[in-house]
């Protein structure tokens, strides 16, 4: 495969977040490199984020791998554990299953990007801080499973 023009695939900044939920993320830009690719095993997002802006809510997956290595830019990282700042180079990883909640939230004055990459079987997934949890099916529902 040829070196990827990022210019030549689509930016976009859209979410299915139901409101108020999607306010957060309103400042991510993102290019989903692995369909424009011909890659289908695998999701790979290129993600930017305005200052201020969210990856996404705090979240996991139930049937997918997630793996980030920061490009540019720093990010806080938030986890159940805590914040830890990324900084190019720097890499984190979620097992599927784990319900360690994480997102990224760009706290500088500067746009940051990161590579996302997911694998596995999308079996839904929960958020941690709202009440909200997302299924196989690509909809959203509060914990009791009453849609949005």
């Amino acid at each position: 495969m040829p070196k990827i023009d990022l210019d030549s695939v689509e930016r976009i900044n859209r979410t299915g977040y139901p409101e108020p939920f999607n306010r957060d993320v309103e400042g991510r830009w993102y290019r989903r490199l692995a369909p424009a690719t011909g890659l289908t095993d695998f999701g790979v997002s290129h993600v930017t984020l305005k200052p201020g802006a969210w990856s996404s809510q705090r979240h996991w997956h139930n049937g997918e791998d997630e793996f980030l290595v920061m490009l540019d830019g720093e990010a806080v990282l938030v986890e159940d554990d805590g914040r830890t700042l990324l900084k190019p180079g720097d890499c984190a990883a979620w097992p599927k299953g784990s319900t360690n909640g994480h997102h990224l939230i760009n706290e500088s004055g500067e746009e940051c990007s990161f590579i996302c990459m997911s694998g596995g079987k999308n079996e839904g997934g929960g958020y941690s801080d709202v009440d909200m949890i997302f299924t196989p099916e690509g909809t959203y529902a509060r914990k009791d499973g009453t849609p949005y």
